[in-house]
């Protein structure tokens, strides 16, 4: 089973998103986590109503610091903001596989109802996509370098609905 990290800033909403899609798309293969540099203490209230759309899960789900992963093993970190990925990742991180995955901050979306919806939707498309792409590789039987190099590029895939 591959451990992933997913990281922002503040771990309320993308990260968030990710970390409960991760563990339900990579059941069996992925058991995902979701961590913060600067974590807000607190989960976006989009987020956890579009996971809650989607039949996601939400327990158990929390706004923390990476420091806690110190002591756990982790094998991915990807970060979803960009701000995130050029911070100086803990110590322990060091030969963590590392890559990028930026998606715009649907907690920032400005508008009608709608338009606020839609932007969360979009993010959640995003992520689900990417993780696709990536439970569609060999991942069992990739070295780190050649993992790291096809998760950004995974990272650079556009909205295949825009």
């Amino acid at each position: 089973m591959l451990n992933v990290l997913v990281i922002c800033t503040g771990n309320s909403c993308r990260s968030i998103i990710s970390e409960a899609l991760f563990n339900e798309l990579g059941k069996g293969r992925i058991r995902a986590y979701s961590a913060g540099s600067r974590p807000l203490g607190r989960l976006n209230a989009g987020a956890v109503a579009l996971l809650q759309r989607h039949g996601l899960s939400t327990e158990g789900l929390s706004s923390k610091s990476w420091e806690i992963f110190e002591d756990q093993p982790i094998d991915v970190a990807i970060t979803v903001c960009d701000s995130a990925a050029g911070e100086t990742c803990p110590a322990y991180m060091r030969q963590v596989a590392r890559a990028h995955w930026g998606l715009a901050d649907p907690g920032h979306a400005q508008g009608t109802d709608e338009e606020v919806e839609a932007a969360f939707e979009a993010t959640y498309r995003a992520v689900e996509h990417r993780i696709n792409k990536m439970l569609a590789l060999p991942l069992e039987e990739m070295n780190r370098e050649a993992l790291v190099v096809e998760l950004n590029e995974i990272g650079k895939i556009d909205h295949p609905w825009n």
